[in-house]
This record gives structure tokens, sequence and C-alpha cells, in this order.
């Protein structure tokens, strides 16, 4: 769970997290860091900003898609039922006060 501190001022910080990498991830996130004028924990919250967001669009197309399939087999259902005519014309439905 990330942590909460407060900063001399009393208003509460950031959250931390700690994050322990391989050092090939951890170098090649220095050179990205160098290569975009970032500090090293700024690249890194930059890139799992960028990640959430792209896993939070791919997760919604993949409902998009369950819900239009979702659909279409409700859809295929209803055509599947056989066609049954009206006996006669459909009547209004009225409605009555109860009266006291």
């Amino acid at each position: 769970m990330a942590t909460r501190q407060n900063s001399t001022n009393g208003k509460p910080k950031s959250p931390r997290i700690q994050v322990v990498l391989p050092e090939s991830i951890c170098e090649e996130l220095t050179i990205l860091a160098k290569n975009e004028s970032r500090t090293v924990s700024n690249m890194a919250k930059v890139l799992i900003q960028e990640g959430i967001k792209k896993y939070f669009e791919k997760e919604a197309k993949s409902f998009i898609s369950e819900n239009n399939s979702n659909t279409d087999k409700f859809r295929d259902e209803l055509e599947k039922q056989s066609v049954r005519r009206l006996k006669r014309a459909p009547q209004r439905i009225q409605y009555y006060k109860k009266s006291d």
C-alpha cells in the first residue's frame, strides 16, 4: 500500500511507492528519462500513467465488444422465435380510478 507523508507545512504529500526493478529496466528507464529531460522518478510516473490508461482503454473495448456479442445473441434468439398472429386488433388498455 502506498504511504502518505506530511510536508513541513502540514499538507499531505503525494502517496509514495517503492518498486524493485531489474538492472536492465532501470538502465532503460534512466536513458528514457535523459532523452526527455526528466528525472527517473518522473519518467517512471509518466510510463505508469500511460500504461494504466492503455489498460483501461483495452478493458473498455473488451467490455463494449462483450455487450455487443450479448446483444447479438439476444437478437438471434428473438429472430429464432416463430411469428404469432394476433386474433384481433389490439385494444387500448383503460385504467379506472378507484372510487372511495
